[in-house]
């Protein structure tokens, strides 16, 4: 008798992985087990999650196996490069982490990754693709996606991961197009069940968080709405501008609900600052996939109102019985972890919220 032994391909290696994976937090949801019962080791329990035991021991899986790739072609400033400050650093600041040396999610060769990363950042091309700007018509998305084309033909041509599954096990991190996004907005053609929606955090110069709470508000149609109907109020307090003698870090941590609307885009770095406050979010948006809805529960933390409703904030947030107000307050305070943004990466931190 002679037996013959194959040796499996990385793909079917890979493959082995997540089934086991799938299968360990399929077991854990059965059991109701986490992955460590002990006080100093943060356990993610509670109606802030859609389901606690998946998650704990999703994120163990993810801790334990995966691995990604980061691309290495392309030169700066167009590649390997991202805004580390301002609104948009969240991309810049992901993209740093990615591409450390101490990054434990960083593949050894790419025939061994779960995930593919493109590291370029669309706030960054933007910057030098679209600078001077002498007329409306220059400022066309075809030159950003004629960009991103390239790069992803380069890959392609070069690798054969992104043709195997056409892209879908590649990510990218942009407020503005595929990938990771800041821009969730539904009506615009982004896909929940493919698109991860990416956060908005405001980080000064030299600051990973929390946030600096001084940014004056966005002159949106919103805000607009906002100022039309709650300008100057007492209880629902909507100003056209910061006043200097104000402190709107301390403000915002005085108040019970504090008030987020979109900004230019769906998406606005407003939660975050709120969240970080610890103050209950009022998100006022339409078509807005909230960060992370897969795994967490918004309705316990946060007031979700559509455009339509601005008139009636003031009675919406009346009706909130003190009682829920106080354990929506908690979870608040308890939901912060995930929005946190640490250098290196700590676990459940926002960094492994978008790699999770």
């Amino acid at each position: 008798m002679f037996l013959y032994w194959q040796k499996k391909s990385n793909s079917e290696r890979i493959e082995e992985d997540l089934t086991r994976a799938r299968a360990a937090i399929l077991k854990a949801v059965h059991l109701q087990n986490f992955t460590s019962e002990k006080e100093d080791i943060f356990v993610p329990r509670g109606s802030i999650y859609r389901n606690a035991y998946a998650f704990d021991q999703s994120h163990a899986e993810m801790i334990k196996k995966l691995k990604m790739w980061t691309y290495r072609e392309g030169e700066l400033p167009l590649v390997h490069n991202g805004p580390l400050n301002d609104i948009h650093a969240i991309e810049g600041q992901f993209i740093d982490e990615m591409e450390s040396k101490n990054n434990p999610f960083r593949a050894r060769r790419p025939d061994e990754a779960h995930v593919f990363f493109l590291p370029f950042s669309v706030t960054g091309m933007i910057h030098y693709v679209y600078k001077p700007i002498t007329s409306v018509k220059e400022y066309s998305g075809d030159r950003l996606q004629r960009l991103v084309m390239d790069y992803i033909n380069t890959v392609a041509t070069k690798y054969p991961y992104w043709n195997r599954s056409n892209g879908a096990d590649h990510l990218m991190v942009s407020y503005v197009t595929i990938g990771v996004l800041c821009k969730a907005n539904t009506s615009e053609g982004f896909r929940p069940k493919i698109d991860v929606s990416l956060p908005e955090i405001y980080l000064p110069f030299g600051k990973l968080g929390p946030p600096n709470l001084s940014q004056g508000p966005n002159k949106r149609l919103i805000w607009k709405i906002l100022l039309d109907y709650w300008k100057d109020k007492r209880e629902v307090q909507v100003h056209a501008r910061i006043f200097k003698d104000v402190n709107y870090t301390q403000m915002m941590g005085r108040s019970k609900f504090c008030l987020c609307p979109s900004g230019f885009e769906v998406a606005s770095p407003r939660e975050v600052e709120a969240i970080c406050a610890g103050c209950v979010p009022v998100i006022i948006s339409d078509n807005y996939t909230l960060p992370f809805s897969d795994v967490l529960n918004w309705s316990r933390f946060s007031i979700q109102i559509l455009l339509v409703k601005i008139p009636e904030i003031k009675t919406i947030l009346q009706r909130i019985p003190n009682s829920k107000y106080l354990k929506m307050h908690k979870r608040v305070k308890r939901v912060r972890r995930h929005f946190e943004l640490n250098r290196p990466a700590k676990p459940f931190d926002v960094i492994h919220m978008v790699l999770h």
